[in-house]
């Protein structure tokens, strides 16, 4: 498609000088320009398309990067990052080097702040307006939040606090009846009963029919009387009584109604925070949105033609199918077992689970710290919880897994997935500190499988075990390819294994990256320096019998962990320490991932950066200083020793 109008928007200033009656056309334009650059990269495609007139309308209306636009999670910013000088880039879009799949404070000034995660834009917004009236500035804030959001206590805190306030504060509320799939709970059965309330319709057809019949003058006062139905709609509204004044609901996708509220709410002085309900649809323009709304909310590459989206090779499960595959297994001979989700029940695999025990699956909406309390008042009945949620997402819930989990020692199951890197999403999401954060914690269970047999075995192993709170972590992406057993084992809690046994150096692996530290001692094998291999299965309790055994055993003890400094890795040398094992000589190194925040890449190119994979952890071993002595490599040729390094 052509984007004559896109393609003068150079800069911001070009977008305002533009006649309001051709920002429609900008806007057809600026959706197929979303959905070729995603067609290429990958990303949330849905919730973007649904705002596209939104974007526009609000960058018309509003002076930014001066007021502040503030986009809630960061999925619907596409459009807005095209808009606001990154279109060049934006087929780099998740890609090394390239832009944020989220709003992202370090890539430009029209990202004032940077959101991975959901529900943070009007806590955000606010401590904005309140700096801006301390600092005599005299700015716009706007944070745009979708209705999914508004099912996080935080925004009801962030609104609580607001409303109290006499705060310049504007909150789109974009309700698309959509978060990633379908919405659940009060408030997206209050919002939808308030799009369709009988009064507020009646009104409206009312002022149709009189519109269409009598005279101008006749049809201002039918839609006086339409705003006036509206205003009562909003003075009983929960959004009124925690203190905004609330407009709406109007057409997200329909300019003449966009922009007389923008531009009212623009030259109207505010005493008091506002919200404007604006009503889209999530994957609006898309050919393929209507029937597969959750499916295109993030997609990998596809056709723009036809939507056919690219499929990974081969027929390894997904780490995430396997899961759910072991959960249905056990839960069908243990009704006592169910499952809690928060607002991801495809990503997490829970909607294969509920299709088989529809009323043992909870979706509790995005509401982490709701999810694992919810889940620990249910282990107190007796029932025996697998509360299901990304690593990254976990983090929102810790104080109640601190506090309602673990102090209480109650046997809540926690299916950590997406633990590691994540890949395009980057930073917000990455899975890397749960090791640390939980093994810090009494009474808890960390189990880490090497692959996907292992997930099946721990799977079954959680749901034995009743003695305390535990978890299972496992990656994104797909297993190793090694068979899965047909019967689960319940493993011995806190017991590691051995896979390979040499007498000069032990690698210590926990999770996945054991199939990089059998292939790296492998190679090295073939130059002689005979390596044990042994995968650690629990981060936490300690095998401390391994570890003592491992130490003992070798001059040289390098333990590799897919996590963050402070983890796996920390608690381990600390034991060996402390109890002695070190002190007839044994040196121990451990390769974690780096203490830093991880920008989006491949999965491949996070583990190859940080030294986690094959050739990385192969690299740690020739660097080491005592390797020529304690192997021998000293006493061969420097050709072949060279060879060695290179691998």
């Amino acid at each position: 498609m052509r984007t004559p109008l896109l393609d003068r928007i150079t800069a911001i200033d070009a977008l305002r000088r533009l006649p309001e009656a051709d920002l429609q056309r900008l806007a057809d334009e600026l959706r197929a320009e979303t959905i070729s650059a995603v067609a290429k990269t990958g990303g949330h495609l849905g919730a973007g398309l649904g705002v596209v007139e939104l974007t526009v309308a609000l960058h018309y209306v509003f002076a930014t990067p001066y007021d502040r636009l503030i986009w809630d999670v960061g999925h619907q910013a596409y459009p807005h990052k095209i808009l606001t000088g990154r279109r060049d880039r934006i087929t780099s879009l998740r890609q090394k080097g390239g832009l944020s799949g989220f709003t992202k404070r370090a890539e430009s000034e029209f990202d004032p702040f940077g959101a991975g995660h959901s529900s943070t834009s009007i806590s955000a917004g606010l401590g904005m307006a309140v700096g801006n009236a301390l600092n005599g500035t005299n700015r716009n804030v706007i944070a745009v939040i979708g209705d999914g959001s508004m099912s996080a206590g935080m925004a009801y805190e962030a609104m609580n606090n607001a409303g109290a306030s006499d705060s310049r504060l504007i909150v789109i509320l974009n309700d698309n009846d959509m978060s990633i799939s379908q919405p659940v709970g009060a408030m997206s059965s209050y919002l939808s009963r308030l799009i369709t309330s009988e009064p507020y319709h009646s009104i409206k057809d009312l002022v149709r029919e009189v519109a269409r019949r009598f005279p101008a003058e006749i049809e201002r006062t039918a839609r006086r009387a339409k705003d006036a139905a509206r205003d009562l709609i909003g003075a009983n509204s929960v959004f009124s009584q925690l203190g905004f004044t609330h407009i709406g609901p109007i057409d997200g996708h329909d300019m003449s109604h966009l922009l007389p509220v923008l531009k009212n709410l623009r030259d109207t002085p505010q005493n008091g925070p506002v919200l404007v309900h604006v009503v889209t649809e999530k994957g609006h323009g898309h050919p393929f949105a209507g029937p597969s709304a959750e499916k295109y909310h993030a997609v990998p590459k596809f056709d723009v033609v036809t939507g056919t989206q690219q499929k990974s090779t081969g027929n390894v499960p997904s780490y995430t199918a396997v899961f759910a595959d072991s959960l249905i297994a056990a839960a069908a001979s243990d009704d006592k077992i169910v499952a809690i989700t928060a607002a991801m029940p495809s990503g997490t695999g829970l909607d294969k689970v509920k299709a088989q025990f529809p009323n043992r699956v909870f979706d509790v909406g995005i509401a982490e710290q709701h999810a694992v309390t919810f889940a620990a008042g249910l282990a107190c009945e007796g029932m025996k919880p697998f509360c299901a949620l990304y690593s990254t997402f976990l983090q929102r819930g810790y104080d109640q897994l601190v506090h309602d989990v673990a102090v209480q020692n109650l046997p809540v199951r926690f299916a950590i997935d997406r633990a590691g890197v994540v890949g395009a999403d980057g930073a917000t999401h990455a899975g890397v500190y749960d090791i640390a954060f939980l093994s810090c914690l009494p009474n808890m269970v960390v189990m880490c499988p090497a692959d996907e047999a292992e997930l099946v075995h721990m799977v079954a192993t959680a749901a034995a075990y009743d003695d305390g709170p535990s978890a299972v972590r496992y990656p994104r992406g797909n297993g190793c390819g090694v068979s899965l057993p047909e019967q689960p084992e319940i493993l011995p809690i806190g017991k590691g294994r051995v896979l390979r046994t040499g007498e000069d150096i032990a690698l210590l692996s926990i999770g996945t990256r054991l199939a990089a530290c059998l292939d790296a001692a492998e190679k090295l094998a073939a130059d002689g320096v005979q390596i044990t291999v042994a995968d650690a299965r629990f981060a936490k309790p300690l095998d401390t019998g391994l570890l003592a055994e491992l130490a003992q055993n070798h001059k040289y003890l390098l333990i590799v962990e897919e996590g963050s400094p402070g983890g796996f890795a920390a608690h381990a040398i600390n034991y060996l320490a402390n109890h002695g094992h070190l002190d007839d000589g044994c040196r121990v190194r451990s390769v974690t991932l780096p203490d830093m925040f991880i920008d989006h890449d491949s999965q491949e190119g996070q583990l190859a950066d940080a030294g986690l994979d094959a050739a990385g952890i192969l690299h740690s071993l020739h660097s080491l200083d005592s390797l020529r002595t304690v192997a021998g490599l000293d006493k061969k040729s420097p050709a072949k020793a060279g060879k060695a390094g290179a691998k």
